[in-house]
């Protein structure tokens, strides 16, 4: 067959198929367009999800008559500007939209009107119907200078896409979900959205800058993002990465709470979302996802926004250095939360308690021991017992006595002789009170209460400082005094040996020996007298399921985890007080202490005012 060139109506119908897959894509050129025209204002409606009837009003600077026309044709675009020569930089691309293929696309399978003023001018209108043209005529307008497109009956001149369109209630959604974007990226400009004649979204206006963005945020996301949020300011090498990233107990469980941005641009990109999971590894389980918006700012000449027909990814000119960038900030950031933990932990506990109208037991055959100023002294409710010194089931006895403090941790002072050491109640997690059922520490504060899960707490703990030692080299070992034969598959003793330099540096020394079984002469010195056949498979578990797929240091992240978790103190071990106390002082001086490795928090902290409403007393 003969090469010929297509007619420009099936030119423009094939550019729309890339450009404007759904109501919601043709949204985001319209917008994009009011925001590189400097609007401050900008409101969408849609009806129909879209498919009926589109508007997207702004106070942008508008359009003369003669660029009404123009508007319309491909490639004509007002926001590329050749040199003298006549070459177009397309490197140096500093606005949203630029292809000049929104407009014609979609007056070629819809009808648009476009109706603008530029300011101290008069409004004219272009009207496109499935590719038809009309002759530019005067229009009223509402305003001084801006913008109004209406699109209607989007795909009536291609029937055959309609049927790929999703119901009208999923493609509103998508209209949502992109007006929030837009709104996220841009805090100084206001927002309204509309859909089938109802209000949805309304945004004013917010100061450009952190504090504005924040409050943008909580309006799109709620207040729980806005408790929660981590500032994120870092930049490198000329490339400045801002936004709010949550901490890791107000994790999700799918990243649709993930935003990205760069330079202004929402984007879906791989290596984005890579580098996010990857600054959280420590933090999260593999089926948990962090929340953030995060933006980044970056030279055109470094980043090719063009290699997407509607600029949904992005390539960089050095990867590396971006996630690089990416990873640091974030972990900085959660390094710098110490063991801050969510405030959505604390509302969970309280909204899992059930009032009682009357009393629900009597404690007249068990009691409380007391512990002290501030401590349980007895009951002093309904059937008061009659004596205060017998056991209440499930709390451990807390007078102080010699033991040796579980790995990883040294016994707090001598509390019986405090004259240089502050007062425990006045610090962030409190005096230890009792241990309840032989796992929790509850502890009081000069405010409230808190709740500790010794074993998570005790794994984060032993797992920050195995990572201390393991980048500083330095990993302390104990040598067995009978080195121990672990019996596995032989394709798990195989990874097991094929890992035994990188376990060495974790301090776990491991050889072969014969078929099927590894033999183990040293362990990490900080999980003391520790499970070692459950260790070795465990180990043998994780490298089946990630080993193949990880990088060298996400590898010793999934094996550093396991040997915290087989170092830590497990629930059922009773504690006295100077080792309760030694454990919360110790996550107060450790980062990331407020999660377990998995993510999970470690800790829960009510306030004397939680307790107050809890009971009805305010």
């Amino acid at each position: 067959m003969p090469i010929r060139r297509l007619p420009p109506e099936t030119v423009n119908r094939i550019a729309a198929g890339e450009v404007v897959e759904r109501p919601s894509s043709a949204i985001k050129e319209l917008v994009e367009n009011a925001l590189d025209a400097g609007a401050t204002r900008i409101e969408v409606q849609a009806d129909g999800g879209g498919l009926s009837r589109i508007l997207i009003a702004d106070d942008g600077h508008g359009m003369a008559p003669d660029q009404l026309a123009l508007a319309v044709e491909r490639h004509a675009t007002s926001k590329l500007e050749p040199d003298d020569a006549g070459d177009v930089d397309l490197l140096r691309i500093h606005t949203l939209g630029f292809r000049g293929e929104a407009l014609p696309s979609i007056g070629s399978v819809a009808r648009l009107t476009i109706t603008s003023r530029s300011a101290g001018g008069d409004a004219h209108q272009i009207t496109v119907e499935g590719g038809d043209q009309r002759p530019v005529a005067p229009a009223g307008f509402p305003g001084p200078h801006g913008a109004r497109v209406e699109v209607r009956d989007l795909f009536y001149a291609t029937p055959a896409r309609l049927k790929f369109m999703k119901s009208e209630r999923s493609e509103a959604m998508a209209i949502s979900e992109e007006i929030k974007r837009q709104a996220m990226a841009h805090e100084g400009v206001a927002f309204t959205l509309d859909l089938d004649g109802k209000t949805t979204l309304r945004l004013s206006a917010e100061h450009p800058g952190d504090e504005g963005r924040l409050k943008r945020l909580a309006a799109l996301l709620g207040r729980d993002f806005e408790a929660n949020a981590l500032l994120i300011d870092q930049s490198r090498e000329g490339i400045r990465l801002s936004g709010y990233a949550g901490l890791p107990t107000y994790s999700r469980g799918n990243g649709g709470h993930q935003y990205l941005f760069v330079n202004g641009r929402p984007v879906r990109d791989r290596l984005l979302q890579g580098a996010l999971r990857g600054a959280y590894a420590d933090f999260l389980a593999r089926d948990r996802h962090p929340a953030a918006v995060l933006f980044l700012d970056i030279d055109p000449l470094f980043v090719d926004v063009n290699v997407h027909p509607a600029k949904a990814e992005v390539r960089f000119r050095d990867p590396a250095l971006v996630r690089g960038l990416i990873v640091g900030a974030l972990r900085h950031a959660l390094h710098a939360a110490g063991h801050r933990a969510s405030t959505t932990v604390a509302d969970n506990v309280l909204a899992g308690f059930t009032a009682h109208s009357g009393p629900a037991f009597s404690p007249s055959a068990s009691s409380a021991r007391s512990f002290g100023a501030g401590g349980y002294s007895g009951w002093t409710g309904w059937d008061r017992p009659a004596a205060a010194n017998q056991d209440i089931p499930g709390l451990s006895e807390m007078s102080v006595r010699v033991e040796s403090p579980p790995p990883g941790f040294a016994a707090w002072p001598d509390q019986s002789s405090p004259a240089n050491v502050p007062d425990p109640i006045d610090q962030p997690l409190g005096a230890a009170r009792a241990q309840v059922h032989g796992t929790y520490i509850v502890a009081q504060t000069r405010d409230g209460i808190v709740v500790v899960d010794q074993h998570a707490a005790h794994e984060r703990l032993v797992y920050e400082r195995m990572k201390t030692q393991m980048a500083e080299g330095a990993v302390v070992r104990q040598a067995l005094l009978t080195p121990e034969v672990v019996e596995l598959d032989p394709a798990e003793a195989d990874r097991i040996v094929a890992r035994a330099d990188e376990l060495a540096k974790l301090g776990l020394i491991v050889e072969p020996f014969g078929g099927g079984a590894v033999l183990v002469r040293e362990t990490p010195a900080l999980l003391g007298d520790t499970d070692v056949q459950g260790l070795i498979r465990d180990i043998a578990d994780d490298l089946a399921e990630h080993g193949a797929a990880l990088a060298l240091s996400e590898r010793l992240g999934e094996v550093c985890g396991t040997m915290a978790c087989h170092g830590s103190v497990r629930a059922g071990r009773v504690l006295s007080a100077p080792e309760m106390n030694a454990l919360l002082r110790q996550m107060e001086a450790t980062p990331h202490s407020g999660q377990c490795n998995h993510g999970r928090p470690t800790y829960v902290e009510l306030k004397l005012n939680d307790l107050e409403k809890l009971f009805g007393r305010r």
